[in-house]
């Protein structure tokens, strides 16, 4: 599938969301579900354990988007995404990314490091490169290393979140970026993708909806987890990983861990002081702040019903003021 560009890409979809990769938790039945509902699915690399597995799954989601094409050819089948690891401490940089032109994903997220050579890859092929970014720094890098989007990841995004306010980040990108964005942070709700959509946003990222979703890896207690959490329940430290994220303070108590002695931690000592053997995203578990209105654990296909819903209930809403109010239509209706 060729993708020239973000336009011809919103062609594809029901609904402007890129279902976000998430370790440990995204698989390819997940990505394939999505992608039948009209969103964007995508899975991190690595969660493919070796080499051999990726090449399966890659396959696997080509052939099956494919034959669903043939069989189903009225209905909108989004396109996919593999998130790549493009710092050269990924151990598997030249095997994965020799995968990627092999099996061409119509959109590669790269995270961390240097997009250039992937750029190179994929644009040759006619996908497209979105690079996540936390800062206006890597922001501005991105575009001068080829990536075609911009992945705006705010505060209070599950996993690896940034500080930024959404619509703030969002505002001073587009002063010297016209390309596509995607807006990522705490955007659990079909209103969200509207406002996105009003700030300037091509697409949102959403990811912590789908940690409950009948399809994902995520263990039960994990899914249990997110559903009977609210936004009080997250927090944000760069204990568990190195780097700051999002995670949820119930899987570090359960982990046997004192939240109050994060800050006074280094990662060296989580096991003095919690079980052993605890790791980032295996026992201590990643969300959002866009938690608190997670409430059922459905399908992929339901959640993403469910969002649509809600984002043209929420259209509605905006007609229906604008008239109260005595706003004009734009442009007129003539």
């Amino acid at each position: 599938m060729s993708l020239p560009g973000i336009e011809r890409l919103k062609g594809y979809v029901n609904l402007p969301i890129i279902m976000a990769p998430m370790f440990l938790v995204s698989n390819t039945n997940m990505v394939i579900n999505a992608c039948k509902s009209g969103i964007l699915g995508s899975f991190p690399a690595l969660n493919a354990r070796t080499e051999e597995t990726l090449d399966n799954w890659m396959k696997e989601i080509n052939e099956e988007l494919k034959a669903y094409e043939t069989i189903m050819p009225d209905k909108k089948v989004a396109p996919w995404a593999v998130n790549f690891i493009a710092h050269r401490t990924n151990k598997r940089y030249r095997e994965d990314l020799g995968l990627i032109k092999k099996h061409q994903p119509p959109i590669v997220i790269t995270s961390l490091g240097d997009p250039s050579p992937v750029v190179q890859v994929v644009q040759d092929y006619g996908g497209l490169v979105f690079s996540d970014v936390i800062n206006i720094k890597l922001a501005k890098k991105a575009i001068e290393k080829g990536s075609d989007g911009l992945i705006l990841i705010s505060a209070g995004a599950g996993g690896h979140g940034g500080t930024y306010n959404p619509f703030a980040f969002i505002h001073e990108v587009r002063t010297f970026w016209d390309g596509p964005i995607i807006l990522g942070g705490g955007l659990t709700k079909g209103e969200d993708i509207l406002a996105a959509e009003a700030a300037g946003a091509d697409f949102v990222y959403m990811g912590s909806n789908f940690i409950p979703s009948t399809e994902s890896t995520a263990v039960p207690g994990y899914k249990q987890m997110v559903v009977d959490s609210s936004i009080e329940d997250i927090i944000y430290t760069d204990v568990f990983s190195g780097i700051n994220a999002n995670y949820l303070i119930p899987s570090i108590v359960k982990a046997g861990i004192d939240v109050n002695q994060l800050e006074d931690m280094k990662r060296a000592d989580i096991s003095k002081i919690g079980k052993a053997d605890v790791k980032a995203w295996k026992d201590i578990w990643g969300a959002g702040q866009g938690i608190g209105a997670i409430k059922n654990q459905l399908s992929v296909a339901e959640i993403v019903d469910e969002l649509q819903k809600e984002y043209l209930q929420a259209k509605e809403r905006v007609i229906v003021n604008s008239r109260e109010m005595g706003v004009p239509s734009y442009p007129p209706i003539h």
